[in-house]
């Protein structure tokens, strides 16, 4: 269930005496299956929801449930809709403030039982961040969530780490997308969807017309596009064999670009293939030194040796005068 329509449906309940799941499935544009989840779930969850059988039953929401969303505001709702998000993050988007005041309103109205479980909310804390997250530069998701909400085209200029210089584009955003502690533009460029990182933003400025974003498409739709994309996208497949030692590293770092080769297992290493979007990128292998062997293709294993011989250079002793 969306936060939209959970709301929706919670105001729904309040305000009538009793209403049929059809006034409700047609209330909302879903079925009448989705309806009777949505309440399954709402039961599930403690609400003190009911549905009586006849002519003059119908589904309530029994009294004093506590739960009053008519006092939240259009602004209090639309933030709790911002689910994922870590307090950090909230902050980040300057949405910390009235996001808390809305969860006060709501939490305010549930007082705990004495024998009931201590709020989830209590004992469950969310940070989102990775771990030895460096200090994020460029531009801020604060700065620009209210030019992207304005629904104009951007002008951005864009630090790609593949580039000589920055480059300067025109886009159409979808909205921010925050994934990993890290915070991206989605947004198309010539009608190309791509993910721009805020901190390669150095700057950027509205243009005077509406974005032209693609039919059909929302801001959950590319992202997850994008996402899956670069999770499959690959040029390079790499043999290996990684010590046992090392397989839990290598599978924190490479993620879904490891794929296990289940009838190669020794007591010593592994058999893997690890796919790479860019030759140059088997670099990331060189922190693992001996505890990875490339076994193929021949141009990732040459790379390697290209790369071990000028870093051993690098750091040859100096020749005594």
């Amino acid at each position: 269930m969306t936060p939209d329509r959970f709301f929706t449906l919670m105001l729904l309940l309040k305000s009538r005496d009793a209403v049929t799941t059809q006034e409700l499935a047609s209330a909302l544009g879903v079925s009448l299956r989705t309806i009777t989840r949505d309440l399954n779930w709402l039961r599930d969850a403690g609400l003190p929801v009911t549905a009586h059988r006849g002519r003059l039953g119908g589904v309530t929401m029994l009294p004093g449930s506590g739960l009053d969303l008519t006092r939240l505001t259009p602004g209090e709702r639309d933030h709790l809709s911002l689910t994922g998000l870590d307090e950090k993050q909230r902050a980040e988007l300057n949405a910390s403030v009235e996001s808390r005041r809305a969860l006060s309103k709501i939490a305010a109205t549930q007082p705990r039982r004495v024998h009931e479980l201590l709020p989830l909310t209590d004992v469950v804390h969310v940070d989102s961040r990775p771990w030895r997250q460096a200090r994020a530069f460029g531009t801020t998701p604060a700065s620009l969530i209210g030019a992207v909400r304005r629904g104009r085209r951007l002008r951005i200029e864009y630090d790609s780490p593949r580039e000589s210089c920055p480059r300067d584009l025109v886009v159409d955003p979808y909205g921010l997308f925050a994934k990993a502690g890290i915070w991206y533009l989605v947004a198309d460029c010539a009608r190309v969807p791509r993910m721009y990182r805020l901190e390669r933003i150095t700057t950027w400025k509205e243009v005077d017309q509406p974005r032209r974003i693609r039919e059909s498409q929302t801001l959950a739709t590319v992202a997850a596009a994008l996402i899956e994309q670069w999770e499959h996208n690959h040029a390079i497949e790499v043999s290996a064999t990684i010590d046992q030692t090392q397989i839990e590293r290598a599978q924190r770092i490479f993620g879904l670009r490891l794929v296990w080769d289940d009838h190669e297992e020794s007591a010593t290493g592994r058999k893997v293939t690890i796919r790479f979007l860019h030759l140059e990128d088997v670099r990331a292998l060189l922190p693992f030194g001996s505890a990875i062997t490339v076994h193929g293709p021949t141009e990732a294993r040459a790379h390697l040796r290209d790369l071990a011989t000028n870093l051993a250079h690098h750091y040859a002793p100096s020749p005594t005068s």
